[in-house]
């Protein structure tokens, strides 16, 4: 005669994962085989598992991921430098612990952001907020923050983000406050938080990518000297997959 009562007290509390479990257990042809202390167990253990859930969806939400990626899904088969024993190390998550930074680098195609949102996708799943952003989009995003009073709390936001994710490094040319943006983004975060970055660009021409000597010079020394790096080469991995040859696709 309480079940409807306790029913409603729960969705009241918000414990949405009970009250399914509750329910399921008020249909089970067995319930009086389990004790009382094993029947809570169970609500404690649905509330919990449904509580996690919630959490993870929130940071995947917010992480804006552009792929669908994990890491047990990595194509180790495909012939691009992609260091097995590197990357099973990196899915351990152990760079967040020790604020160190990745660099992916490599032709178009072969699988950088693939890889690199696999990575965060993992860090959400251990508990860790992350947050996909494409270093062109984000110039023109800062650029408007600044302009309309937001730019402060959006770099607070970056600073507070366990792993920071920059997608096509290199492919636009930065104009002074652009440069002078990422360093605010990475000093931020140096030695407390991790960066990761994608390029088609080696790391050997950032210096000339980034143009003026003194922040190139402090913007390196705080992304890539406590930096893990996958290099990556081969022929592009979405021509593999439409069945492209080399020849074909040039004619």
């Amino acid at each position: 005669m309480l079940t409807h009562p306790i029913l409603d007290r729960l969705l009241e509390m918000k414990l949405t994962g009970m009250h399914r479990a509750l329910g399921e257990q008020l249909d089970m042809t067995d319930l009086d085989t389990l004790s009382f202390e094993e029947r809570l167990g169970l609500l404690v253990d649905r509330e919990a598992t449904e509580r996690a859930d919630r959490r993870l969806q929130y940071r995947l939400r917010t992480a804006r991921l552009r792929q669908p990626a994990c890491v047990e899904d990595i194509d180790y088969r495909h012939r691009r430098g992609l260091d097995r024993r590197l990357m099973q190390q990196l899915a351990t998550g152990q760079y967040l612990r020790d604020k160190l930074n990745i660099l992916i680098t490599g032709p178009a195609g072969v699988g950088k952001t693939w890889l690199a949102c696999a990575l965060a996708h993992k860090a959400c799943r251990d508990g860790h907020t992350a947050r996909y952003l494409r270093l062109p989009r984000l110039i023109e995003d800062l650029a408007i923050a600044r302009a309309d009073g937001r730019y402060l709390k959006l770099l607070r936001n970056f600073a507070r983000t366990d792993l920071i994710l920059i997608d096509d490094f290199g492919l636009v040319a930065l104009n002074d406050d652009a440069r002078r943006d990422l360093l605010e983004i990475l000093d931020d975060r140096h030695g407390r938080k991790s960066t990761l970055v994608t390029s088609q660009l080696p790391v050997e021409t950032w210096h000339d990518y980034l143009g003026e000597p003194t922040l190139a010079d402090a913007i390196l020394d705080r992304l890539v000297h406590n930096a893990y790096r996958l290099n990556l080469n081969g022929e592009s991995m979405r021509k593999k997959r439409l069945g492209l040859t080399a020849t074909a696709s040039s004619e």
